[in-house]
C-alpha cells in the first residue's frame, strides 16, 4: 500500500474532491444517447448474477434483473484528449444508455497499484433526459481491506477500486479517468513542468473497469412492516436457502432464525444476556459489576436483503474486540433513509462481486437516521474478522456510517448510534469506550507490520492508517460518541 505523497492529495477515504475543474454538479438536461452508444451499451446490460467462484472477474449478464439484482461491469477505453482533465492518454466511456442501476464505482487489477489522478463520473436519472454535473469518486480507497497476507487478501481475487457513489435510480453514464499529472522526474502533482510538458500525467492501472450495481428492488421496510401487522418479525425457518439459514442462525442467541432484526434490551435484560453469552470470559469483578450498556435495535442481514450466496460461506473469526473504529461509506450523503437497505446491497454487492472479497467490509453500518444494520456475517455478538481498518482488522470491529462526513456534519442520531453499538459490543468484551488499548499492526502506511500501537478503544479510521476516512466532521464527534459509550455502559 502506498503512503503519502507530498505532491499529492494524499490518501482519503472520506470526502469527494473538490478541485474546481470540472462544471458544477447541478443537473443539466441533455439529449439522450446517441444510437450507437445505446447499441454498444446493449453488450454490456447486466442480468442477475449467476452463482461463480467468490471473487471472479466481473461479467456482465442476462436482461432479466431480478430482485437480488446484478452488475454490469463494462471496460474503459481510451479517450480523446479532455480540456476539462488536460491531458492524453485519459481513459473513460462516451455517454450511454444502460440498465438500470443505482450505486457505481471503478475498478482495476492489481490491488496494490495506486490510481494517481480524478475518477469523474455523472450519471442520467432513469426515464429523463437530466444528467448530472460531474462528480468525483474517491480513488484512494486502498486504506480498506483485508490485513496483508491473509487468506482474504491472497485470494488472488482482490482487486483495486474506488470508493461507491450512490447516484439513485439512473439508467445513463458518463465516466473518464485522468493520470495525475507528473513533473519530469516522474514526481505527482500540479506543478510547473507538468504544465508545461505535454502529455505528463501518471500511467493508469491496467483494467479499469466501470461497475454499475443494481441492488434490486426488494423493500425490506415493507417486509418489516407486513411482518409487525402480522405479528412476527421474523420468516419461517423452512423459507430460508442454506447460506440464509447460516447467516441468521450465527445470531439464534440473539433472535430466532429468520428474524428481520435483533430487538433493543433494556439494561437488565442486557446484563443478564451477557452472563449468558460469556459467563466464562468474565472476571469476577465483571460478573459482580458488569459495564455493558443495553443492547440496540439491530437489522440483520435477512432484514435489509442480503444475498447470502454472494458472499463466501464460511465465517472467520478472530480472537476478540478490543477496539472499534468508525468509518464513513464516502458514497455521498443523498440517499433517504429508506433507501438505506438498497444502499448497503449495493456496497455488499460491490465489496464482493467487484472488488473480490469474502463479503462485506463492515461488521455494522449505520444509516443518517441511527438505524443499526448487522455488516460481515458471523453473529453480531461475535468477533467476526472484517475488512475494514487494513493492517488493524484483527481484535476489531468496523463501524461504517453512510454518507460523506469531509465538510457535512453527520446527524445527532447517527453519532448516538455508534456511541449505544459501541458502548454494547465493545461490553460484551469488557473495553471502555473512553479507554485505550494495544492493538498490532498487520501493515499500513503508518505503522509497520508488527508493530504494537496505543490506539483509543474507540477510534477513527485515521487513527490506524493514513486517510482522511471518517471525515473531518464525524471525526470531531468521537470524543462525544465516547463520552456517550461510557455513559451508557455505567461508568
Amino acid at each position: 500500500m502506498h503512503g503519502l505523497l507530498a505532491t499529492s492529495l494524499g490518501v482519503t477515504c472520506a470526502a469527494a474532491l473538490t478541485l474546481p475543474l470540472a462544471p458544477p454538479a447541478g443537473a443539466a438536461p441533455e439529449p439522450p444517447a446517441p444510437m450507437a452508444e445505446a447499441a454498444a451499451a446493449v453488450a454490456g446490460a447486466a442480468r442477475p448474477d449467476p452463482p461463480q467462484a467468490p471473487g471472479a472477474p466481473p461479467r456482465a449478464a442476462s436482461a432479466t434483473p431480478d430482485l437480488p439484482g446484478s452488475t454490469q461491469s463494462l471496460p474503459l477505453a481510451p479517450l480523446a484528449r479532455d480540456r476539462a482533465l488536460g491531458g492524453a492518454g485519459d481513459q473513460g466511456l462516451p455517454r450511454r444508455d444502460v440498465r438500470h442501476f443505482s450505486l457505481l464505482g471503478v475498478v482495476w487489477n492489481d490491488p496494490d497499484t495506486p490510481l494517481h489522478g480524478r475518477v469523474q463520473v455523472r450519471t442520467r436519472a432513469a426515464g429523463t433526459h437530466a444528467w448530472s454535473g460531474w462528480q468525483d469518486l474517491e480513488t484512494h480507497n486502498d486504506d480498506h481491506g483485508a490485513d496483508p497476507g491473509t487468506a482474504e487478501r491472497t485470494s488472488g481475487h482482490v482487486r483495486a477500486g474506488t470508493a461507491p457513489l450512490w447516484v439513485g435510480d439512473s439508467d445513463g453514464v458518463e465516466v473518464r479517468v485522468h493520470g495525475e499529472d507528473t513533473d519530469r522526474h516522474g514526481r505527482t502533482g500540479t506543478t510547473r513542468a507538468a504544465l508545461t510538458t505535454p502529455g505528463a500525467a501518471a500511467a493508469l492501472p491496467k483494467g479499469l473497469r466501470l461497475e454499475l450495481i443494481d441492488p434490486g428492488t426488494e423493500d425490506t421496510r415493507a417486509v418489516h412492516l407486513s411482518a409487525e401487522a402480522a405479528g412476527t418479525r421474523q420468516l419461517r425457518p423452512a423459507a430460508l436457502d442454506a447460506e440464509a439459514r447460516a447467516a441468521s442462525a450465527a445470531n439464534a442467541d440473539l433472535a430466532p432464525v429468520g428474524a428481520l432484526e435483533i430487538p433493543a434490551l433494556d439494561r437488565a435484560q442486557t446484563r443478564s444476556e451477557l452472563l449468558s453469552l460469556r459467563s466464562g470470559q468474565l472476571t469476577a469483578a465483571q460478573k459482580a459489576k458488569p459495564y455493558i450498556g443495553p443492547r440496540p435495535r439491530i437489522v440483520t442481514r435477512r432484514g435489509w436483503g442480503a444475498d447470502e450466496k454472494l458472499r463466501e460461506k464460511s465465517f472467520v473469526y478472530t480472537s476478540k474486540v478490543k477496539a472499534a473504529f468508525v468509518h464513513h461509506t464516502a458514497s455521498g450523503n443523498t440517499y433517504k433513509c429508506s433507501q438505506a437497505p438498497s444502499l448497503i446491497r449495493g456496497i455488499y454487492r460491490y465489496h464482493v462481486r467487484s472488488m473480490g472479497w469474502r463479503d462485506i467490509g463492515y461488521n455494522f453500518l449505520v444509516d443518517k437516521c441511527g438505524t443499526i444494520y448487522e455488516g460481515r456475517a458471523g453473529g453480531v455478538a461475535k468477533a467476526v474478522l472484517g475488512a475494514h481498518t487494513l493492517g488493524f482488522n484483527t481484535n476489531s470491529m468496523g463501524i461504517a456510517v453512510i454518507g460523506t462526513f469531509g465538510s457535512t456534519k453527520p446527524p445527532a442520531a447517527a453519532v448516538t448510534a455508534v456511541a449505544r453499538l459501541t458502548a454494547w459490543k465493545l461490553g460484551l468484551y469488557g473495553g471502555n469506550p473512553k479507554g485505550k488499548t494495544y492493538l498490532k499492526s498487520g501493515g499500513g502506511n503508518l505503522y509497520r507490520k508488527g508493530k504494537n500501537v496505543r490506539l483509543n478503544v474507540i477510534s477513527g479510521h485515521r487513527d490506524g492508517f493514513a486517510t482522511e476516512c471518517p471525515g473531518r466532521q464525524l471525526y470531531g464527534k468521537l470524543g462525544t460518541a465516547r463520552s456517550s459509550a461510557a455513559r451508557l455502559q455505567g461508568r
